[in-house]
């Protein structure tokens, strides 16, 4: 019993071991037009089957060659090329209609010679809701239960465009770059430099230009162009929009400027330890540490937050400088001579009362001297 058994499993293995007969080639493959197609396009393939002999048979009788397009109103016609004692012979097989043709081994099995089928493939490209690949050609080979023998199957697919979808993406990227140019006028407004942002609307432009003159076959490049023209935008919105917090980080530096010049003028005309310079200058360092925020920001490209930070550093830093103003005024006002009723009156009246009260002097003395001087002739 044991003896049996080792029996049919060493034929199991021989089984195994053997190899499959049906091994058909592809060559010759050709498809016009090449590249995507749009809806209706008229395609023609053509191709050649090879059918070599392996084990003195070119395919196996129970199998089964099943091809398959896509392409509606399919046209098919066959040449058979048998091949033998070196020479080939020509016989046209009838022709065929329809999305699948199947030819069995009554056909493809020959013992001792080589066959070859030359295919011809006419038909139009197939309607789509949207852009996708349909299938061209597929050629599978099934065993007697219909089933595939290998997971490989032949295969050639085109990309068949729809129009609209595409015009539509078009439309959708050129609203896009119109978007960017508003930002980009805008921005211009505020005094931001867009230079770096026109050049990315510039490249984009030319790229949404590039992909609308693309005929249907290329709609690979089309779509490329599409794609490169929105990563041009989105990089000259982030561009733009750095450059504009650091222009807001540059406004916000003007007013601590001034607060720098104006407690310049202060510090010589008062004590160190006078007490109204100190929250000057404390909401001066404050206004600096917002600056100092504001550029680590941007240097992460958290441009928003940088704006927000810089806008606290302007506020803070006006309010600086308005009260190192205040106190420049009264060190300014603190110089009048005539005191309280110059800081009245203001400077210019304080000159021109005190040029008056010169000229009285003057001529009172004049008028001392003259009488002086006349009682001293009179002796």
């Amino acid at each position: 019993m044991k003896g049996i058994c080792r029996i049919l499993l060493l034929g199991i293995i021989l089984i195994c071991c053997i190899p499959i007969v049906s091994a058909f080639t592809i060559s010759n493959m050709n498809i016009e037009p090449s590249g995507s197609l749009t809806p209706g396009q008229r395609v023609s393939v053509s191709y050649i089957l090879n059918f070599p002999l392996v084990n003195g048979k070119t395919f196996e009788n129970a199998n089964t060659l099943d091809m398959y397009t896509e392409l509606t109103t399919a046209k098919w016609s066959f040449v058979k090329v048998e091949t033998f004692e070196g020479t080939p012979h020509d016989t046209p097989l009838p022709n065929d209609g329809g999305p699948r043709i199947q030819m069995g081994g009554w056909i493809l099995s020959y013992p001792d010679r080589e066959l070859s089928i030359r295919v011809t493939l006419d038909g139009l490209a197939p309607d789509v809701d949207k852009t996708q690949n349909k299938t061209i050609i597929k050629i599978t080979e099934l065993d007697s239960y219909g089933k595939p023998i290998s997971t490989d199957s032949y295969l050639k697919q085109a990309t068949i465009v729809n129009i609209a979808e595409v015009n539509n993406q078009i439309a959708e990227t050129e609203s896009t770059l119109q978007i960017f140019r508003t930002h980009i006028d805008e921005k211009e407004a505020l005094e931001v430099d867009t230079s770096t942002a026109e050049g990315k609307y510039t490249e984009a432009n030319t790229a949404i230009n590039n992909a609308r003159s693309q005929p249907s076959s290329q709609f690979d490049a089309a779509r490329a162009s599409l794609q490169s023209a929105k990563a041009l935008i989105d990089e000259g919105e982030k561009l733009l929009d750095k450059a504009w917090a650091e222009k807001t980080v540059a406004d916000a530096q003007i007013p601590i400027n001034n607060v720098d010049q104006t407690i310049n003028f202060i510090k010589p005309n008062v004590s160190n330890t006078d007490p109204r310079l100190s929250p000057i200058i404390a909401k001066r360092e404050v206004a600096a540490g917002f600056i100092s925020t504001a550029n680590d920001e941007i240097f992460s490209g958290n441009y928003e937050r940088a704006r927000e930070k810089a806008q606290e550093a302007f506020g803070k830093g006006n309010e600086s400088y308005n009260d190192a103003l205040d106190l420049k005024k009264q060190i300014t006002e603190g110089f009048n001579p005539l005191g309280a009723i110059g800081r009245l009156f203001g400077s210019f009246t304080v000159l021109i009362i005190v040029g008056v009260v010169a000229v009285v002097l003057v001529a009172v003395g004049v008028i001392i001297y003259r009488k002086r001087t006349r009682w001293d002739e009179l002796g």
